[in-house]
């Protein structure tokens, strides 16, 4: 609790300093500032110390497991800001309003990562995603980005009223929106409490790019400003599992074996269509916005075995997936060419820039001693015990994806130097570059350092 009301109000902050500071570095580090004070907030919480006591019994919930997601998300944040702040830059003229959106953002991540309450879901949904519709669109001179903001809004609102119909209808069949009160009251499922959970379900499977609901992704992702589109291919995405995970762990567990074939039919179409379409992508930035349909396919198995070794993955998951993708979008903000030639001899160029990257493309693909592996073995394993065909296939399409991630390792080791503008890259951004690399390693060579501070 407190980390989402000091977030709300850094928000406003941010927003109000613009027109003091003119500074953009200033601007960028009073938000680096905000981030690091909302960690040690949250951190204090964990050990039990609270700024404010507020009750908000039957609305929030910050257990163990809500406050080590935020603290994740939080450093996900974190990282994003010190490796893609400067590139917020380069957009507008107003860069404290989009910093200011992204701690609304957070604000609403914390809340539907402990929601309560199917009322505070639906409202942490919004506040989530309302703010991105204008980060999309904030490129105004480009049409891609417009475009893409349009869709976003149009295909948004529409998923919106779908989750909110299905909010209504689990009011309807139950009485209540409160989340603690479905054990008591539903012990049969009825045709109304399952016509609800499908809508949300649909609705949820939306918001993390789910298939068939993933259309909208690839032309999002691709025509929104590359620093966003690592902020929601990483940070939202997490946010937004969570709260799948925790709406249906808490409010449909009795109906588990009603939901769970549908989230095995959607794990497996998403991996299948994220990973074959991602194959035959020519632009790196528009693979990566496949990938992380795939990816979605990968944590969506955490929702389908709903088990500790799944909840435990999914921490791990969020992690490493969120490190690895914003250190390759930190790159990619600062090239003007996408494509898998403008990587050929980087190696040669740039030589710890690309160990950094193939760092990140390995823990993607799931290479051991990558986080990015231990995250698969937890999905797999926790996927195991509820389904050997969904977990088998899982590793088929784990086996896939290393093609197309290889395809970037290859370019920079084994091709030829392309022949365009050398791309600045100067020592600050590496060392951190590296860091955040070496961070994937030991999430990878020692994962129960994270998963253990749930335990604590």
């Amino acid at each position: 609790m407190n980390a989402l009301l000091v977030s709300a109000l850094w928000g406003v902050i941010m927003m109000f300093s613009g027109i003091a500071i003119k500074q953009t570095a200033v601007l960028r580090y009073l938000a680096i500032a905000g981030v690091i004070v909302l960690l040690g907030l949250n951190t204090a919480e964990m050990q039990g110390w609270q700024l404010l006591g507020i009750d908000t019994t039957g609305m929030l919930q910050f257990d163990a497991y809500a406050l080590l997601l935020n603290t994740i998300l939080l450093a996900s944040l974190l990282v994003y800001l010190l490796l893609s702040g400067s590139a917020m830059e380069r957009i507008g003229n107003n860069l404290s309003d989009y910093l200011a959106l992204l701690f609304f953002i957070g604000a609403g991540m914390m809340m539907v990562t402990a929601f309560e309450s199917l009322l505070i879901l639906f409202l942490g949904i919004e506040i989530i995603t309302i703010p991105l519709y204008i980060l999309t669109g904030s490129d105004k001179k480009n049409l891609k980005s417009n475009e893409a903001s349009l869709k976003y809004f149009l295909l948004g609102a529409f998923s919106s009223g779908i989750l909110l119909m299905g909010i209504t209808l689990v009011y309807g069949a139950r009485g209540s929106f409160a989340l603690s009160g479905v054990a008591d009251t539903i012990r049969v499922s009825s045709s109304l409490m399952v016509a609800g959970m499908l809508l949300l379900m649909i609705a949820m499977a939306f918001k993390v790019s789910a298939a068939p609901f993933h259309f909208w992704t690839p032309d999002v992702y691709d025509g929104a400003p590359t620093v966003f589109t690592s902020f929601m291919a990483t940070v939202v995405k997490v946010a937004v599992f969570a709260a799948f995970i925790r709406l249906f762990d808490r409010s449909f567990a009795l109906q588990f074996n009603a939901w769970q074939w549908w989230v095995a039919v959607l794990a497996a179409l998403t991996l299948f269509v994220g990973n074959i379409t991602a194959v035959f992508q020519q632009s790196v930035k528009r693979m990566l916005s496949y990938s992380s349909i795939a990816q979605a396919g990968f944590m969506l198995l955490a929702v389908f075995a709903m088990n500790t070794m799944a909840k435990e993955g999914l921490l791990l998951y969020a992690a490493s997936y969120s490190l690895a993708t914003i250190g390759i979008f930190a790159v990619l903000s600062r090239m003007k060419d996408y494509s898998f030639e403008a990587f050929n001899g980087m190696a040669s160029r740039y030589p710890w820039v690309a160990a950094a990257l193939a760092i990140f493309f390995l823990s993607l693909a799931g290479i051991p001693l990558t986080g990015g592996f231990m995250a698969k073995f937890y999905m797999i394993k926790a996927a195991l015990g509820q389904s050997l065909w969904l977990a088998l296939f899982a590793l088929l399409m784990a086996a896939v994806s290393i093609y197309y991630y290889f395809k970037v390792i290859q370019a920079m080791y084994f091709k030829p130097m392309a022949q365009s503008d050398p791309i600045s890259f100067d020592k600050g951004f590496t060392g951190m570059l590296l860091g955040v690399a070496a961070l994937v390693i030991v999430l990878g060579v020692f994962p129960e350092w994270l998963i253990g501070c749930l335990y604590f």
